[in-house]
């Protein structure tokens, strides 16, 4: 069988999140075989502490080892060529290496996960979505929080137009956002930046590989009501949601948990206007965005 080729992921690798990936993959088959850490090292020969390393994404998993343990587990053979090209491009450097040091750790796994994906879905009640933002509109954001040391802003700000940049590179991103409409009349900034934040989003519309659409209150209640969430679809890999807390996240792996989520966002969908009457809505904001 002809091994599936990786090489999409080479733009923005990130080692730390590919492994990660191959990790929660590892740790999920095997509770599907219900062997124990201590049965699959009798069974494959790998010793168990290697195993919880395989599985926590400490270090690199390498193709061979992935292979033994998913043969124990009776993983058919295309999903272990699935997961034995995901590692093989796992030693590239992080894309997001430059600003290691003002981004958190939980950060840094969450765009890591984003650059790896082909495609995500976001819901966002409250403000724009980070990779639909523009600078000054980021800037402005960055300020309110006091999350971010002041003399960090710049970079931090800067860190967030890079991620950005994978909506308009080759093999983009394809992103689906639903915005509440009180997200996007936040009042954020000046006039001019809420106009400059509206017609970017105008110009990111129109993009083949990105949806906006806008929900309003009278469209009534929908399934996406507990907050903000994203899901992220990968080539080689199974869906990952993704649950943003104030100071840490909750990475959704569970197959039946992601069905719930993909349910609110179809329900959230549905209740939004359409991709078109978004348009017109936006386009009313700026000509009405009071001071």
């Amino acid at each position: 069988m002809s091994e599936p080729q990786a090489e999409h992921l080479s733009e923005r690798s990130d080692p730390s999140a590919l492994r990660w990936l191959i990790g929660v993959e590892l740790a999920n088959y095997r509770k599907q075989s219900g062997l124990s850490l201590a049965q699959v090292s009798q069974l494959s020969g790998i010793t168990k502490p290697k195993l919880g390393n395989m599985e926590a994404g400490r270090f690199q998993q390498y193709p061979d080892d992935i292979a033994t343990v998913l043969r124990v587990y009776g993983v058919a053979e295309r999903d272990i060529d699935r997961l034995c090209a995901l590692a093989g491009s796992s030693d590239r450097r992080a894309w997001w290496a430059p600003w290691s040091h003002v981004v958190p750790d939980w950060v840094q796994t969450f765009v890591g996960l984003e650059g790896l994906a082909t495609s995500e879905f976001v819901y966002e009640p409250t403000i724009v979505p980070g990779i639909l933002q523009v600078e000054d509109y980021a800037e402005e954001l960055t300020r309110a929080t006091g999350f971010v040391r002041s003399d960090h802003h710049e970079r931090f700000v800067s860190f967030r137009l890079a991620r950005a940049e994978r909506l308009t590179r080759p093999k983009p991103l394809h992103v689906h956002a639903v915005v509440s409409e009180s997200a996007l009349t936040l009042r954020v900034g000046s006039r001019a930046t809420r106009n400059a934040q509206y017609h970017h989003l105008l110009a990111l519309a129109a993009l083949p590989n990105v949806v906006i659409q806008v929900v309003r209150p009278e469209a009534g209640p929908h399934a996406a009501a507990t907050g903000p969430f994203y899901l992220f679809n990968f080539e080689l890999a199974r869906p990952i949601g993704y649950v943003e807390l104030l100071d840490g996240a909750v990475y959704v792996q569970d197959v039946d948990q992601i069905g719930t989520y993909r349910m609110a966002a179809d329900s959230v969908v549905h209740a939004a206007l359409s991709p078109t009457d978004t348009v017109d809505f936006i386009h009313s904001l700026i000509s009405g965005n009071g001071d």
